[in-house]
């Protein structure tokens, strides 16, 4: 089994993990990518939204357990073929709930390629804009490191 294990910087990360959490609790009622569909029967698009709700809830607090005490004591972070694909999900749930809470001065163009001035920003800008850059990294070791049959391609 291909394992990434990542030694994260403590003080870099936990105000990060703030912010992260944040996001999970504006999520637990609202999806990240609110459904457009509306010509579906009004019951069925409730039951969808429900289960599409449930399990993106999941997976952002499968992503938040990764930081528990183990990892503010050791400050490492393990991805494998068991979490890779539903943290892959989860990071992208929390990067779209940035963008619209926090990042839509910016374009993605700017977003993608870091092209921000970090020290122009005030700290909660500042913050929302590098929790974006740390689930975008979580996302790309993933895809680099891990063999792509693990994500479902």
């Amino acid at each position: 089994m291909k394992r990434i294990e990542v030694k994260l910087a403590l003080p870099v990360v936990a105000p990060l993990l703030d912010v992260m959490k944040q996001l999970a609790d504006g999520l637990r009622q609202n999806l990240a990518a609110p459904l457009a569909l509306t010509d579906l029967d009004s019951d069925f698009h409730e039951a969808w939204t429900g289960e599409l709700l449930k399990l993106q809830n999941e997976e952002v607090r499968l992503l938040l357990a990764l930081f528990d005490d183990e990892f503010f004591t050791e400050g490492v972070v393990a991805f494998d073929e068991d979490n890779a694909e539903v943290i892959v999900r989860a990071c992208a749930a929390l990067r779209l709930q940035l963008r619209e809470r926090f990042l839509k001065p910016f374009s993605d163009e700017s977003l993608e390629a870091g092209n921000v001035d970090v020290m122009s920003l005030d700290e909660p800008l500042r913050k929302a804009f590098m929790c974006y850059l740390f689930l975008a990294t979580i996302q790309e070791l993933i895809i680099q490191h891990l063999d792509e049959s693990i994500l479902g391609t």
